[in-house]
């Protein structure tokens, strides 16, 4: 049986948005720091509030791990002389492990055989190392956004105040700055600051709930939950939340109080998207709906202590929300007395970027792409499309969105609608920006479909353009993201887009404002969109060697690509694919360098060639008609015929005949053959048993 490690990093309030990866970030950290030390243990947990990170890890070793540590040596053909006496390397290197000769040992590996030196190491009590281990893990916690105070070196999210420290029970003693650790841990800031001891984590979870704080999340949440919908129920409706306001609200409280409030019901009249704005995303307010979805002029707030008087923190709330609300409803009719077709004028004064231009050039060079897009794609909604792309951007220069910028494109769309502008072009003004994130809603409309992908199009190509691409994990203007919006919308609209096309048209729209080369840009982006596709579709659990095998070959048509994916990845399933691949691979190897030719069937010698040749010239016209149908599977497992006559022709002939002319020929068959299959995947990357 190990002992309990528990740790609590007491601070002031760290916000919200830090806590859920810090409490990862803690776990990682103490999980790869005690396999280093070869310290085995048990589960790891971690907690937190505003004011305290809290990790505990059960059953600790007492002691590291004995293990054995080998130091190989010289080959042993260099370590003796014929008349196996030690040479000068064997002797150094026995020198330099401090051991006599005798004890070194010998090993074979796949170089051969070698000295060894197998040193013993016997574990150090976990108790001396934790003292080194912790503060350690404390200083290496990295947040977005980190701080020092007074004159300390020591960085981290906000100052700290105290630090709980045990190890069975016992303090692990060190000190961080200027703070020792130690066994006490402190209650709520006012409902009970005082400290109390600790020396087990039940002894934790028991002060710290007697002292007016939740320590564990999960346990925050759902009180919060269950005492909002009991609250709403009363009030004769329903939460609305989503995941990120609930995981908010749960870490900036430590001892949750739902509290319910009101608004004057008039102010119904705005837009939905400005009240649950104002409600959820600024004021970290639940709002409430009926049974049909439509909002109620009634709210929740969650309180991180115990009022006296809730009257008062109600009054308080609504007090706060009746002027948030006044504001936008002000913003909302002094909007409405300049049309969005007015607006345009105001976008020359607003810069996209400066390499890039006023958002009005943006507008413009959107609105061309998306038109020649609609014209690939679907002629019919040109019209529609260019109005859309006009007005996209027009409600930046509103009030309404200077205030809540969160409401861009969903004020564009309700003020169109008020103005009478077809649904199907409000719709698209505010599905353009679509998604919002990698697996975001996409657009559901032909028109916000097309504007989006100009928009993101034209942003990629502009920020490529200038040599602002992305690095690492840098990439301040999202166009990873936004380039996986393309990608999905394409996917799920199932456009015959070809990415090339696609970018050629962009950059030229962008003419002068490029810094670079169109046809470097051009391969820099198309790489780009290569690469988030591959790891999009491996994350969804696509075999890499599939989609480079495919990608491979099929770089600009994402529709076409993924069929092929799936019609490779259904083939590689059946029992008899992997000496087909093994086949093609064979192939693939033995033609890569050849320049390629027309076969001859006349200088066939061999019965296996001509009936190779016969073969290929079935399968290539049948597969070809299926491949072109987009029938991949089909065309695979026709193509998948051709297995046993190629092992039929390596095991006949000799490919690099002495003859010129008939090594030729043969290589002009095993190329053609190749093409045949390459027109899905290229066979050389697929992952076979060597």
């Amino acid at each position: 049986m190990g002992k309990e490690l528990l740790l609590e990093i007491g601070t002031e309030e760290i916000p919200a948005a830090f806590l859920p990866q810090a409490r990862r970030d803690m776990e990682e950290l103490i999980r790869r720091e005690l396999a280093a030390q070869v310290i085995p243990h048990g589960a790891i947990s971690t907690m937190a509030t505003p004011r305290r990170l809290f990790l505990s890890v059960a059953e600790i070793a007492e002691k590291q791990s004995e293990r054995v540590i080998e130091k190989l040596g010289p080959a042993t053909r260099a370590a003796f002389d014929a008349q196996g006496n030690p040479t000068p390397a064997a002797l150094g290197f026995a020198r330099g492990q401090g051991v006599e000769i005798s004890a070194l040992e010998t090993v074979i590996t796949d170089k051969g055989e070698y000295l060894v030196n197998r040193k013993k190491i016997t574990g150090a009590e976990t108790k001396t190392l934790l003292p080194h281990i912790i503060p350690a893990l404390i200083a290496a916690l990295p947040f977005r956004k980190s701080m020092r105070w007074a004159d300390f070196e020591l960085r981290f999210a906000r100052p700290i105040h105290w630090i709980l420290a045990l190890f069975g029970g016992e303090v692990i003693p060190f000190a961080l700055e200027n703070i020792n650790s130690g066994s006490l841990s402190y209650g709520h800031r006012f409902l009970s600051p005082a400290s109390f001891e600790v020396s087990s984590l039940a002894d934790y979870l028991t002060g710290t709930r007697s002292h007016f704080v939740i320590a564990d999340p999960e346990e925050r949440q759902k009180i919060i939950l269950a005492a909002a919908e009991a609250e709403a129920e009363s009030l004769g409706g329903k939460v609305f939340y989503d995941q990120d306001l609930l995981d908010t609200i749960t870490y900036i409280v430590e001892y949750p109080t739902v509290i319910s409030g009101s608004f004057d019901a008039n102010f119904l009249a705005l837009p939905k998207e400005v009240l649950i704005t104002s409600m959820m995303t600024q004021q970290k307010y639940f709002p409430l709906i009926d049974d049909r979805g439509n909002l109620l002029n009634c709210f929740l707030t969650v309180s991180n202590t115990l009022p006296r008087d809730k009257a008062v923190v109600r009054r308080g709330n609504e007090k706060v929300i009746r002027a948030r609300l006044s504001d936008a409803q002000f913003f909302f009719e002094e909007d409405r007395k300049i049309p969005l077709e007015e607006r345009l004028e105001n976008l020359h004064g607003m810069i996209f970027h400066t390499l890039l231009g006023t958002v009005y050039e943006k507008v413009l060079r959107v609105r061309s792409l998306a038109v020649e897009i609609a014209a690939l794609l679907n002629p019919a909604v040109q019209e529609r499309v260019f109005r859309v792309a006009t007005l996209a951007k027009a409600d930046l220069s509103t009030q309404m969105v200077g205030e809540f910028p969160e409401l861009q494109g969903v004020m564009g769309r309700e003020y169109a609608l008020l103005e009478g502008e077809d649904p199907l072009v409000a719709g698209g003004i505010y599905e353009h920006y679509l998604p919002v994130s990698a697996s975001g809603a996409l657009p559901e409309t032909e028109e916000g479909a097309l504007a989006s992908i100009a928009d993101k199009m034209d942003s990629i190509a502009g920020f490529f353009g200038v040599n602002l691409i992305p690095t690492g994990t840098a990439d301040p203007y999202a166009l990873r993201r936004q380039s996986l919006g393309i990608i999905n919308i394409i996917v799920a609209r199932q456009y015959p887009l070809p990415l090339d096309v696609l970018i050629e048209k962009s950059l030229l729209v962008l003419g002068k404002r490029l810094t670079r080369p169109a046809a470097e840009v051009k391969m820099d982006i198309l790489a780009f969109f290569q690469s988030r596709f591959a790891n999009q579709l491996i994350s969804q659990g696509r075999p890499y060697d599939v989609v480079d095998s495919v990608l491979s070959t099929d770089k600009t048509n994402l529709v076409t690509a993924l069929k092929k994916i799936e019609a490779l990845e259904t083939l590689k399933g059946d029992a008899g694919f992997e000496p087909l691949a093994a086949a093609f691979k064979r192939i693939g190897n033995i033609v890569k360098d050849f320049k390629g030719g027309l076969v001859d069937p006349r200088i066939f010698e061999s019965e296996a060639e001509q009936n190779l040749y016969n073969v290929y010239r079935e399968i290539k016209e049948k597969a070809g008609l299926l491949i072109e149908n987009g029938d991949y599977l089909t065309g695979l497992q026709e193509i998948a015929r051709l297995r046993q006559p190629v092992d039929s022709f390596f095991d006949a002939v000799l490919v690099m005949a002495e003859n010129e002319q008939v090594r030729e020929n043969r290589l002009s068959l095993l190329q053609a053959i190749s093409s045949i299959f390459r027109q899905i995947a290229d066979f050389s990357r697929i992952v076979t048993p060597q």
